[in-house]
C-alpha cells in the first residue's frame, strides 16, 4: 500500500471524519480533492430493494458530501483555496435508456452528486474553491462489466465517436479542473462521454 494512502468504507459515515483528519494530521492541508468513490445496483425500479437503495444513497451521495464538508471546513475554507472534483456520470444528467441499464437509485444519487457540486460552488467560491463534476459515460471497469459483455453493442451504437472511453480520457479533464487554469470554472457537470449524452 502506498505511504500515503488511507483505507475508508465512504458508505460507512462514521469512518470519515477520522480519516480526513489522519490524512490532515499527516499533510496539513488537502488542496485538491476527487470524490471517485461510487457503486450502482441495476434493478427495475418497480423491483428496487431498499438496502440497495440506502446503500447506494450513503456511499455516492452522503459519503461525498460528508468527506467534502470536512475537507472543506478544516482545510480548504481557512486556506481560502481549494478544488473539488466529484465523479458523477451522464446518469446524472440524464435518465438512462432501460434497454441498456435500470438503476433508479444510481441515477438519483448521481444526480445529487452533480446538485451537491453546484451548491457547493455557490457557497464556497468566496473562499477561493472551485466545484466540478465529472460525468463519465460508460468505461470498461468492474462497475459496467455486466452490462458492457452483453450490451456493448448497443452502447457503442449510441455513442457518436462509436468507443468506450479508456484510462486516458479522463485525465485531462481532471488536471484541467484540478489546477489554477480551471479558477473560473465552478458549479459546472462536464460529460466524458464520446457525445453519448447529446444523443438523447
Amino acid at each position: 500500500m502506498d505511504a500515503h494512502a488511507w483505507p475508508c468504507d465512504i458508505g460507512k459515515r462514521e469512518a470519515i471524519a477520522p480519516v480526513v483528519d489522519a490524512v490532515l494530521a499527516k499533510l496539513g492541508k488537502v488542496d485538491i480533492l476527487v470524490n471517485n468513490a461510487g457503486a450502482t445496483w441495476g434493478a427495475p425500479a418497480e423491483d428496487h430493494p431498499l438496502e440497495a437503495w440506502d446503500k447506494l444513497v450513503n456511499l455516492n451521495l452522503t459519503g461525498t458530501f460528508l468527506v467534502s464538508q470536512r475537507v472543506a471546513k478544516r482545510s480548504m475554507i481557512p486556506a481560502k483555496w481549494g478544488r473539488i472534483i466529484n465523479v458523477a456520470s451522464i446518469a446524472g444528467l440524464m435518465a438512462s435508456d432501460p434497454r441498456v441499464v435500470k438503476t433508479v437509485a444510481y441515477n438519483a444519487t448521481k444526480h445529487g452528486v452533480v446538485g451537491i457540486t453546484r451548491q457547493l460552488a455557490a457557497e464556497w467560491g468566496p473562499f477561493g474553491i472551485t466545484a466540478n463534476a465529472i460525468c463519465p459515460g460508460f468505461f470498461p471497469s468492474k462497475m459496467t462489466k455486466a452490462t458492457l459483455d452483453t450490451l456493448t453493442g448497443l452502447v457503442l451504437e449510441t455513442t457518436p465517436t462509436k468507443r468506450l472511453g479508456n484510462d486516458e480520457d479522463l485525465k485531462g479533464l481532471v488536471v484541467l479542473l484540478a489546477s489554477e487554469a480551471s479558477r473560473h470554472i465552478t458549479g459546472q457537470a462536464i460529460a466524458v462521454d464520446g457525445g453519448r449524452s447529446e444523443e438523447h
